[in-house]
Parts: C-alpha cells; structure tokens; sequence
C-alpha cells in the first residue's frame, strides 16, 4: 500500500489523538443531543491543556444526527428565576413547539427546578397541616399547577419513548445499508474494465456512505473501520490511474479550503457558542465527507484548520471562565440574601402587623433569590440547602405565631359569644336603671376583647350591635316619650337658631336691635331641652354674637345690648354661681382699667414741659379717653349685675 494512499494518515497523523484530547468545560452541557447520552466530546484530565476540538467520531449517532444543531438553536433561558406556574408553561411550549429529540436538557432543567420549588411548598404545607393538629400520615397536598406539570411530564416520557422506539429501528435499518455499501466498495476492486465508470461508482457509493444516517452506536467503530479499510483498498487500487486519483485529492483540497476559510471566519466571530457548534460540522464534513489531498498539502491545510480551532476553543474557554465569574458573583449575592433572611428570623413576632410587614420583607428577599442567576455548580445544591433551611425556619416561626393567635382568637370569640349573649337577654327588659349599666359595661368590656378569627369577626360584631340597638333604641324612644316637652323645646330652638341666621337687616338699627332682643327672649321662655341636646345653646348665642356685629351702632351701646342678652341667658339659674363669676370677671376688669388708666396718667407727667399739641401727648390723652368709655361701660354692667341679685331675691 503505497503511503500517499494511507487514507487514516491523509490529512494529519494523530488527527484521532488530537480530537480525543479535546474538552468541554464542566458548565457546558449543551452538547448533549440525546436524553441520557454522552457528550460529544470527550472531559479532559487538565481543562486548561491546549488543544484542537472536533467531534468524537465514535458517537456516529449524535455526529450523524441533523438535528443536533437545530437543538442548539432553542433558546437558553433563566428557569431558576421562574415561577411554578411559569416553568410549567415553558414545558407545555417546549412540547409544543418543538422536536421532542431537542429539548431534553431544558425538560430536565425545568423538571429540577419546578421540584425543588414545589418541594419547598410540600414542606410548608406539610408543617402548617401539622401545626394544625393534622396527622403526617393523612397528609396530602396538590394543586392545579402539579397536575399540569405531571401531565407535561407524562406526554414527554411517552413521546421521547416513542422517538427512541422508532430511531432504534431506523438505526438497525441505516447499520443494514451501509453494510451494504461496504460491500459493494469491496466489489469495485478489481474491475478495470472501465475504470472511468468504476470510479464514478465510487463516488456515488460514498455519497450513499454520507447520507445512509446514523447507525447504533455499539457498531459503529466496526462499520466505519471496516468502511475505511475498502476505501483504502480502492484507492490502492486506483493509483494505477492517477489522473483519477489526482482529480479526486483536488475536489477534496478545493473542498477543505472552504472549510478553513469559514473555521477562520469562525475564530473572529464574538458568538463562542454560535461559533463551537458550527466547527463541530466543519469536523464532521472534514472527516466524514471529504476524502485525502495530495501529500504536499496535508500538514499545511491541517496545521490552518487546527489552529482556528484552537483560536474558537482558547475564546470559549476564556468565555466559561469570564462565565464562572459571574457565577461567583451571584453566589455572594445569594449569600447575602440568605444572611438577611436568617436576620428576619432573629426578630420576635410581637403583632400581626410587624409579622405581615416581614412576611412581604421575606417574599421580596425570597424573589431577589431567584432573580439572583446561577451560581457555581459545585455550590449549587449547598447554597439551595440553605435559602430553604432559613426560609423554612422564617416559616416555622410564622406558623407558630399564628397557631398561638389562633388560639387567643379563639380565646376572645368565647368571651365575645358570652356578652352576646348577655345582651340579647337583656335587650327586652324595660329595667332601664339596671339593664343600662350593664349594657354600657359589656360594650367597654367588647371592645377590651382582642381580635377574633376573621371568618367570625363580621359576625358577631352584627350580632351584638343588633342586640345593644335593638336596647338602647327601645329606652330612648321610652325616655322621649316620658319627655316630649324638652323634645319640643329643642324643636323651637332650632327654628330660632335658623331665624337668626337668615335674619334679614334694615336701616332702622333700632328696630333691628329689638327684633333680635325679642328673638333671644322667645328662646330663653322655650324651656329646657334634653341633656344630650344642649350644645344647641352654644350655637344660638354665637349666631347671636355673630348678628350684632353686623349691627352699625356705637360700640359701647352695642356691648350693653349684647350683655343685656348674656345676663339674660345666665340668669333664671337655681343658683347664682353664674352670676358671681361674671360679677367678679367685670370687677377684675374695672381694676385692671382703672390700673392702665392710672399709669398714661403718671406717663403725662414726663412731658410736663411739652405742648398739649405734641402728637405723643395727644395720643396718650387720646388712649386715656378711651379707657375712660370703657371703664364706664363695665361699671354699667357691674350695676347690671347687682341688679340681678336684687330680682333674684325678689322672685
């Protein structure tokens, strides 16, 4: 065998070596193209070790497999961040909308992630059920969203069985015909009859070989061997007619180049993954479909396919590395979130409130977690082991506080069903001396009593209110009757409080001033009205105020008319504290005029020596006037007064 023909050493002696030396980084588990197959390329003992990537051509399966890149296309995304309800839609679209043989590691990461997070949900229902007084053996716990993830799971494993059931007989049927090829090869052998016509035989069965589709994996090292070894013979024998053997080692540099050209368009490309995934087909186009060049050119042609390769592979590994960083990151984020988790759970639960606030503190912490991204798979399960250890802990906590105010509730519902019934025995009773106390006291003592459960709390509260209404409406009609003559007389005063407010002045202030005068009149003589009723005093006299101050009279008659109207209002009393107070108020008055009067008279004195037509000595004597009227005015009203002492002792 000549050795310009050894088509196992055509285009580069260790080319097999090279590949198998080739490595995936340990986050990369993309490559898979089967459920529960290997990867494509072989780990490693050194990740960092320089080396070319390609695909292994024992995994004839996958290598041969058309729909290894069209997996690779569907998009990665953050299912760690997702919801329960979210991860279960993404699975019901993978299946939909996608080759059930191309989805296998996002059903996988989706099936892990969904069962961490209902499993998370499992043990808080199943401690609440417990806390509860339930039994752990009757516990059980579901809901719509488990249902429709086990249904999505269902219609996978019967569809991805269903696929691997159809490929195992594909496969037996494509390891039949390419036996087949082979033999055929074998049969070319030695016709040379018309060579031009044996080698385009050739040709056509090796585009059958490329085409016939992947056989079982466990024999396929024999077939492609085997495969290899009468290709070789072929060309053994067709070196005799090198003008075909030279045409051929053309097609196939002119063919390689192409390859090249587009590995190092590859190697410039910022897409590393987008980049890997196609070298992998240039690989298998390089060995599977492209036969040897000339000798000259094979260490140079391999030389430039192995280093864009390795140019890819250098920038994917440095991609997984800046990639491992972030992971680090997010683990220090995750850390911190589950430190201040763990903080939460330092804190007493002291009231509802305090412990709603934390409870939307934790689902903020809880969603922050999630949203936080992947952290390095060697920490994965560890740092997940502590987020639910502290969030079960923040749980347990929360239970128990609700399980003691349960108890408490159901404490005061007691207590509350106790004055309920208290006051629907005694809403009847026309023993209102005695029932009354009680009454006020159980309604003190109501709302004394805590919180009660909420589905009960509308409840009785309308119960009682309806039995205490249902009392206290009885009394006061009872009591309104017993005194309709007060009720009457509140009637009339509120009419003469709407009189004076809408009363309408003339020009004639005197009359005016009468009219109001006999207005106050008639209200005093309307009698007295009920004691809760009484604010309505308050209310005439202001309007009163109000209505001589639109009275355009001098000041000092006017606040005589309008103390005429107070001394009128306090007297008629069944004692004379009233009066006392009031005579005493005016007394303090006087002195305290008679005082400021006193001294602008002393300040006269400094300005002995100045013009009684200097503007300060005409605004002290001015001021000094003014006090005069008004010390004049109060003892008016002090005479007032001691003439109501004298008419009361009369009556």
């Amino acid at each position: 065998m000549s050795e310009i023909d050894n088509l196992q050493n055509a285009d580069g002696k260790n080319e097999v070596e090279i590949v198998k030396a080739a490595s995936t980084p340990k986050q990369e588990t993309n490559l898979e193209v089967e459920e529960n197959q290997e990867p494509v390329i072989e780990e490693p003992s050194k990740p960092n070790e320089a080396h070319v990537e390609e695909i292994d051509s024992s995994n004839a399966e996958d290598a041969e497999d058309e729909t290894n890149a069209e997996r690779h296309k569907l998009e990665d995304k953050d299912y760690h961040a997702m919801s329960m309800d979210d991860l279960v839609s993404e699975f019901e679209k993978l299946l939909k909308n996608n080759k059930i043989q191309t989805i296998s590691s996002h059903v996988n990461e989706i099936k892990s992630e969904f069962n961490a997070k209902f499993s998370q949900l499992l043990e808080e229902k199943k401690e609440q059920f417990i806390e509860d007084g339930g039994n752990p053996i009757d516990f059980y716990f579901s809901n719509d969203t488990k249902k429709r993830f086990n249904s999505a799971v269902k219609e996978y494993k019967q569809s991805i069985n269903a696929y691997y059931k159809n490929r195992e007989e594909t496969l037996k049927q494509n390891l039949d015909n390419r036996l087949a090829i082979i033999e055929d090869i074998k049969s070319l052998v030695g016709i040379e009859e018309n060579m031009n016509e044996t080698y385009k035989q050739f040709k056509e069965l090796q585009e059958k070989w490329r085409n016939a589709g992947p056989i079982p994996r466990d024999k396929y090292n024999n077939a492609w061997n085997t495969y290899h070894h009468h290709v070789e013979r072929f060309y053994d024998f067709l070196h005799l007619n090198r003008d075909l053997r030279d045409m051929d080692f053309k097609h196939n540099y002119d063919q390689k180049l192409k390859i090249i050209e587009r590995a190092e368009e590859l190697a410039a490309e910022e897409n590393v993954n987008h980049s890997f995934r196609e070298l992998q087909v240039l690989h298998k186009l390089w060995k599977e479909e492209l036969g040897p060049v000339a000798k000259e050119h094979r260490e140079e042609i391999w030389e430039r396919f192995s280093n864009a390769t390795k140019i890819i592979h250098d920038k994917r590994q440095a991609y997984y590395a800046d990639l491992d960083k972030a992971y680090e990151k997010n683990l220090v984020r995750k850390e911190e979130i589950i430190d201040k988790i763990k903080a939460l759970n330092t804190k007493e639960n002291v009231s509802h409130g305090l412990l709603q606030k934390r409870i939307k503190e934790m689902e903020t912490l809880r969603e922050a977690f999630f949203n936080a991204g992947k952290v390095p798979l060697k920490n994965n399960e560890a740092t997940w082991k502590k987020f639910k250890d502290a969030v079960r802990e923040f749980n347990r906590s929360k239970n128990k506080f609700y399980k003691n105010l349960k108890k408490d509730q159901y404490a005061n519902l007691q207590k509350k069903l106790e004055l309920i019934k208290i006051a629907e025995d005694n809403k009847d009773s026309d023993d209102f001396k005695t029932v009354t106390p009680l009454m006020k006291k159980i309604q003190n003592e109501w709302k004394a009593i805590g919180h009660v459960p909420r589905k009960d709390s509308d409840k009785i509260w309308k119960q009682f209110k309806n039995a205490c209404n249902h009392y206290f409406d009885r009394m006061h009609a009872e009591r309104k009757a017993e005194n309709q003559e007060l009720y009457d007389a509140f009637d009339k005063k509120v009419k003469l409080l709407d009189k004076i407010k809408d009363f309408k002045f003339s020009d004639d202030v005197k009359a005016d001033v009468s009219k109001l005068q006999d207005i106050v009149k008639t209200y005093k003589s309307a009698g007295h009205v009920p004691q809760n009723k009484r604010f309505i005093d308050g209310k005439f006299y202001k309007a009163v105020d109000n209505a001589f101050d639109n009275i355009k009279m001098e000041k000092s008659k006017l606040d005589m008319i309008r103390f005429e109207g107070r001394l009128e209002n306090i007297s008629g009393g069944e004692s004379t504290r009233q009066l006392d107070n009031e005579q005493n108020f005016i007394r303090k008055k006087i002195d305290d005029v008679k005082a400021q009067i006193n001294q602008l008279e002393n300040n006269l004195q400094f300005f002995s020596n100045v013009n009684d037509d200097n503007p300060l000595v005409q605004e002290v004597h001015k001021n000094i006037a003014k006090h005069k009227t008004e010390l004049s005015t109060w003892k008016s009203k002090l005479k007032r007064v001691r003439a109501m002492y004298s008419t009361d002792e009369e009556e």
